[in-house]
């Protein structure tokens, strides 16, 4: 069978394209030996499952140890209708497991034990299947989300907590180790049980959890391993160092994105004998247009909260800085749900592909209330040749705006006048051209535009005004990027706030060393 690509479900080495993380899971199972507890709380499609099942698999190799990998989402909503069903629904599963496992021992113990029909009883028969095994059982339950708004899986914590402490005691036996994955860390899973009218509560019932610090994102090392696999299968030329570092600067490491990249260059591109370079930028082309779930559920984290969605725009599109503290409840959750990471004690997107779709929604959401249709037709801005003429993309704008806001406008100018441009610009380049946007971190707080559209690149800045002093250090920092970019040609929007500027509707281009700047100020 031929190997591919994999972006659902597990991950199986015999059958799919996967980077080497046998370090990772070497160092799960040193915790898992040493008879920790503990929760693997990730984003959703981050690679949970996959550690799961490598590590049930490292496990069975092991004489010591029994390993129970299972799923609560089996056991559906029905199967909390109280103690007794639940315990049922969890020894079927157990039974299921013993059974796919050979386990014809463990089996008639399970059939010949009268069914617990209280939590503490299943406790006590935890002991007894424990003894009976004789081994080190491991117990591995994904998709905790599934259950954590239900009183009996807190209570069915709450009992292995107690027998974890109390397991010196004797004849006191328990799991040897408790592992629970899920998007959100239990701690959290007390509040979201309450009575009406009462405060919710942080006693965690997993408070004897250890923290789980291993880190599940690729890094460039790990995904050159799984270039390297794929480049010997499939006798395509990769140069495997480039591609590494492109796809984590793209993906911070964010495992299904960059599995994703993979499967659209290999399958959608469909290079015969080499990936060439340019298939990295239209591989992230093709999944930035995509409606897949993973997009879904990041853009669903923003609508449905406010208070999120306003941290975002303020870093992405005014380069705020915001310090990483777990401790804001805010933060928190955006980084339970991958949208936020911590970059040296700062608070930053995860990832530039999130970036950029953030970036796309909100300009979307800006272009659908603007009327902008009539100055922004894409081919009014064709060169002969065939290249875009930016020049004249920025005098158009300038145009827009103009002609569409007013004076009274200012304050949602002053918010969205950087999202207007990005809107204006999206039908100009949409699929011929690629943007990709960075907020650079200064006093001018600007944010740098590089299009690429046909062979032709293209550097655009958007800035506030904040002064003569202030833009003429912006001019030569923008001088210094253009030459980092190997262009000679460089583009200013200046937006200017001052209610009795003389500047708004003007335009002009400077010499800044051996670059030029054409600037349109609006």
């Amino acid at each position: 069978m031929k190997k591919r690509f994999n972006i659902t479900g597990v991950c199986f080495p015999e059958e799919h394209y996967m980077v080497d993380i046998s370090n990772k899971i070497n160092d799960i199972f040193a915790m898992v030996d040493q008879g920790d507890y503990f929760v693997i709380n990730r984003p959703r499609q981050y690679g949970k499952t996959t550690t799961l099942y490598l590590l049930n698999r490292l496990l069975k190799t092991s004489g010591d140890f029994f390993p129970i990998n299972t799923s609560f989402e089996g056991i559906g909503e029905e199967g909390f209708a109280n103690a007794a069903v639940f315990i049922d629904a969890f020894f079927l599963l157990l039974k299921e497991k013993f059974s796919s496992s050979g386990n014809d021992k463990l089996v008639k113990f399970i059939d010949s034990e009268p069914l617990p029909d209280r939590i503490d009883k299943l406790g006590l028969w935890i002991n007894k299947l424990v003894k009976e095994s004789g081994k080190k059982i491991v117990l591995m339950i994904d998709e905790v989300d599934k259950s954590s708004n239900n009183q009996l899986f807190l209570d069915f914590l709450g009992m292995l907590r107690n027998k974890y402490l109390n397991r010196r005691e004797p004849g006191q036996r328990t799991f040897h180790s408790v592992i629970l994955a899920g998007v959100h860390d239990v701690k959290s899973l007390k509040a979201k049980i309450k009575k009406k009218d009462e405060e919710p509560k942080f006693n965690s019932p997993w408070n004897i959890a250890v923290d789980f610090k291993v880190d599940l994102s690729f890094s460039v090392n790990e995904i050159q391993s799984m270039l390297e696999d794929y480049s010997s299968e499939q006798q395509v030329t990769v140069d495997i160092p480039y591609f590494a570092e492109q796809l984590f600067y793209l993906t911070s490491g964010y495992p299904f994105l960059v599995s994703r990249l993979c499967k659209i260059i290999d399958e959608e591109i469909q290079p015969v004998e080499r990936w060439d370079l340019v298939d990295i930028d239209t591989a992230a082309n093709i999944l930035l247009k995509e409606n897949n779930t993973n997009f879904q559920s990041l853009i669903k984290n923003l609508e449905n909260n406010q208070s999120l969605y306003d941290m975002v725009f303020r870093i992405v599109l005014e380069g705020e800085e915001v310090g990483y503290n777990l401790d804001n409840p805010l933060i928190e959750q955006g980084v339970t749900h991958g949208v936020f990471r911590d970059d040296n004690g700062r608070l930053r997107i995860h990832n530039r592909l999130y970036e950029q779709r953030i970036y796309n929604y909100m300009a979307s959401k800006v272009e659908t209330s603007s009327n902008m249709g009539h100055y922004n037709f894409g081919g009014h801005f064709l060169e002969n040749n065939g290249d875009l003429n930016m020049r004249e993309v920025l005098l158009r704008f300038q145009t827009f705006l103009k002609e569409q806001y007013s004076e009274k406008d200012l304050e949602f100018l002053e918010r969205n006048g950087r999202l207007l441009f990005l809107a204006f610009l999206r039908p100009i380049i949409n699929g011929k051209g690629f943007d990709f946007k960075e907020v650079e971190i200064s006093e001018e707080k600007r944010l740098d535009i590089v299009v690429t559209f046909g062979s032709q690149k293209y550097i655009i800045e958007l800035k506030k005004w904040y002064g003569e002093e202030a833009h003429g250090k912006g001019l030569n920092q923008l001088k210094d990027y253009l030459d980092r970019q190997d262009q000679n040609l460089g583009f200013l929007i200046i937006y200017d706030f001052r209610r009795q500027s003389n500047k708004i509707g003007q335009n002009e281009t400077v010499n800044i060393g051996s670059k030029k700047i054409f600037m349109v100020w609006v």
